[in-house]
């Protein structure tokens, strides 16, 4: 059987690369210009449907709400070198508030709204945004952050005093002719401002250009499609579901709440939803809950999910559900943009693979030294998109760091591509664990928990000993009804497990919830902390 996407391997080189693709659109036309004109077409279909707000407008509704907002910014007299920022959830409003900063040729910088009020002060002190939409729940503290800035902010919902009200901003008239504004940097300029995961401090600000090549990972949506992701602004993918729905005049349903997965699935039911983007974590939480096996699936097309590694067990559960060839794993990160580097379409041939490298850009991985390695050799993971970069905003030096001279993105992820150039992700780099100076990954034995009965997701870190240097130790969340003790844990490792340093020296830990990043992803580093915290108790 044949392999999807096509791609080419250079043995001298030792990278692999993605076939070449025709563009979708005219390369000149800015994504502000395509949306602008995509929007035109089918105006009466339903584009948005907000099951939190019991919101529903047409692709003509949005597309005038679009073009009153940019109206609204042209009438301040903001440039196109100006930012507008967001922080906000998947209201009503929010998908018009970025498709008018695409006609308006500025860039928009959306942070998560969990951030804490010191967080968000740093990254708006970078962009400095002339103007900020927010949720009213985070008015006072986006107002608090933002003190030493000329900005006004727009509140989306749940309106506090001194703010404005983005049904006022809906309401100004559109100027007569309006149209998309011409890039005065052509492609190259700043689309979107997205941040970095923050492992290491601070999130940086990751610059992305309107390069057309987000366009080749959803070409395939149809104005019958019908697209979910819960994922606010501040993911690549809530970013890429805005922008995807727009030009392929889809269905979006949106949800401003938290995530649940009984909603979730609802939802996949009530709407019969075709194509889902979803986090790892919150495919376990879906997998946990007891109207899993209720709900009817059959309507997905496409369950596409990435941004951490997922447990084989869960994507076992998921799969199960689906119809062949709709569980699609994805690789990406934030530098490259609204798209990602490798897509699985062959989970069944390859499961718990991210796939092969897509269309225009270039894999390959390094050892300690720099040098290429041969396939099924595990390595330092390194994506070359093929393609412009900003870089990280006012931040050159560590631009520097992530991207070298070559174009080469060394994304500090560790794994192998096998004969049939399907990558496979074995974890960071620096999440490794030395045991007696042997190395280990904590997915080695997180992968052996996760097929555990009664387990639904599994954080494994290292606890600092004298002797043995990390001690591996596991915080481990039931599923719903199972009783499960720490004891169980580490006598189900050391029953399934013969090597001595993959064994839970340090523990395990029952827990209600993995401690997470305010994007979702897991915080090895908190939940260790918890471990750490609760342990003796």
């Amino acid at each position: 059987m044949p392999f999807k996407p096509e791609i080419y391997y250079e043995p001298d080189q030792k990278v692999w690369s993605g076939s070449y693709e025709a563009p979708y659109f005219s390369p000149d036309l800015s994504v502000g210009e395509i949306t602008f004109t995509e929007m035109q077409r089918h105006p009466q279909l339903i584009a948005q449907i907000s099951a939190s707000e019991n919101t529903t407008l047409t692709r003509e509704e949005l597309f005038l709400n679009s073009q009153s907002i940019a109206c609204y910014m042209r009438n301040l007299g903001l440039y196109q070198s100006d930012i507008v920022g967001i922080i906000a959830r998947n209201t009503t409003h929010m998908s018009a508030v970025v498709y008018a900063c695409l006609f308006n040729g500025i860039a928009f910088h959306p942070l998560n709204v969990n951030y804490m009020e010191n967080t968000i002060e740093k990254l708006f002190e970078i962009t400095q945004p002339k103007i900020i939409f927010c949720d009213g729940d985070e008015y006072d503290k986006v107002k608090a952050a933002t003190t030493k800035l000329d900005v006004k902010i727009v509140t989306m919902r749940n309106h506090k005093d001194g703010s404005i009200k983005i049904e006022d901003v809906v309401a100004t008239p559109i100027h007569a002719n309006f149209a998309p504004v011409r890039l005065e940097q052509g492609n190259n300029q700043t689309l979107g401002i997205l941040c970095s995961s923050g492992t290491t401090g601070v999130p940086k600000a990751v610059t992305n250009a309107g390069a057309h090549k987000f366009f080749s990972t959803t070409k395939y949506l149809i104005s019958a499609d019908i697209q979910y992701c819960h994922s606010t602004l501040d993911w690549v993918t809530g970013f890429t579901a805005v922008i995807s729905s727009g030009v392929h005049s889809t269905l979006r349903i949106i949800s401003a709440e938290n995530f649940d997965p009984t909603l979730v699935l609802n939802l996949i039911e009530k709407y019969k939803i075709t194509w889902l983007l979803i986090a790892p974590s919150h495919m376990a939480m879906l997998a946990n809950s007891p109207d899993f096996e209720k709900i009817k699936m059959d309507s997905l097309k496409h369950f596409i999910y990435g941004g951490m590694c997922c447990s084989v067990e869960v994507q076992e559960r998921i799969r199960k559900r689906l119809n062949k060839g709709v569980l699609q794993f994805a690789y990406g990160f934030s530098e490259l943009g609204s798209t990602n580097c490798t897509l699985n379409k062959h989970y069944d041939e390859k499961p718990n693979s991210v796939g092969r490298i897509l269309p225009g850009q270039k894999l390959k991985i390094i050892n300690e030294k720099g040098e290429a390695l041969n396939p099924n050799e595990t390595g330092e993971i390194c994506i070359n998109p093929c393609q412009y970069w900003p870089g990280y905003y006012k931040n050159p030096t560590e631009s520097r760091n992530v991207r070298d001279k070559d174009g080469w993105f060394h994304t500090g992820d560790s794994g192998y591509v096998d004969n049939d150039g399907f990558l496979y992700i074995s974890g960071r780099i620096k999440d490794m664990l030395k045991f007696q100076n042997i190395m280990y990954y904590p997915s080695d034995i997180e992968d052996v928990i996760t097929k555990m009965p009664g387990v639904a997701e599994v954080c494994v870190f290292g606890i600092h000993n004298d002797i043995n240097m990390e001690e591996a130790a596991a915080s481990v969340v039931p599923k719903r009804g199972a009783k499960i003790t720490a004891e169980d844990v580490v006598k189900y490792v050391k029953d399934n497990v013969s090597t001595n340093y993959l064994q839970l020296h340090a523990g395990a830990l029952i827990v209600d919830d993995i401690k997470r990043q305010p994007n979702g992803k897991t915080s090895r580093e908190a939940t260790k902390q918890h471990f750490i915290e609760n342990k003796s108790k």
